[in-house]
């Protein structure tokens, strides 16, 4: 399927990563245009509107509020901007615990606000990005865990207040996905620590980021059209593992 200006637009943040890339590719392949947000000083090819932008910066308000103004039309929303600070509770700073949850939550809560009035005209949905870490954590993951989970709760919150407006606000919730992300994680395991982690995969496998941009496409399209305040989890099956056996 070719862009056409009636193609539909998804706004995608933290596109620099692995999943927000893998998003993104995901929705220009289904005929989406893409508009994105990150880091980078140049866009991934393909993106049609881009903004370089540090979410979790003080002044990010003003700047997303202008980027998002000028779209033509805003049809998805997918919230993946992301930061993970690795610290024993009673190591981690103020600043790093308010800096997570600017980056993790309230980009979130800023771009939803922002976009609603493009969303409620094409009756869009909204994809938030969070993790297993919302429902079942590590040790040294307190504030990413905390943010996440907070941003579980707020998208029941959002969409139930947004269900009248016909936007669809949904969370996808990764597991062990190859990514950097992943990767910084592994290495503290030590040597084999890959191997760690695939051993407690019930499917025995590391996800490829393509997989949750294909959930991502999947909740942000009219296949899912009854589908709102929910959470899928996309992670091998490590939440419904009991651990304690």
């Amino acid at each position: 399927m070719s862009e056409t200006t009636d193609s539909p637009l998804a706004v995608i943040t933290g596109v620099g990563g692995g999943i927000g890339r893998a998003t993104a590719e995901r929705f220009m392949a289904a005929g989406w245009m893409v508009a994105a947000v990150g880091l980078a000083d140049a866009p991934p090819p393909g993106v049609t509107h881009y903004r370089s932008l540090d979410l979790g910066a003080a002044d990010a308000q003003a700047a997303l509020g202008a980027f998002l103004a000028g779209l033509p039309r805003i049809d998805a929303l997918i919230n993946n901007a992301g930061l993970q600070i690795v610290k024993p509770l009673l190591e981690i700073t103020v600043e790093e615990w308010h800096r997570t949850f600017a980056v993790n939550l309230r980009s979130a809560f800023l771009a939803m606000q922002l976009a609603h009035p493009q969303l409620k005209r094409g009756h869009g949905a909204v994809v938030n990005v969070a993790s297993v870490h919302a429902a079942a954590t590590s040790p040294g993951l307190a504030a990413y865990a905390a943010s996440k989970g907070a941003m579980v709760a707020m998208t029941r919150a959002a969409a139930l207040e947004f269900a009248s407006d016909g936007i669809r606000v949904n969370a996808v919730l990764p597991g062990a996905i190859e990514t950097q992300m992943l990767r910084a994680g592994a290495e503290r395991l030590g040597a084999d620590g890959m191997r760690q982690i695939e051993q407690r995969v019930p499917l025995g496998r590391i996800g490829q980021a393509e997989e949750v941009a294909n959930a991502i496409l999947f909740l942000a399209g009219p296949e899912s059209s009854y589908v709102t305040g929910a959470t899928l989890a996309v992670d091998g099956g490590v939440l419904a593992a009991l651990s304690s056996e």
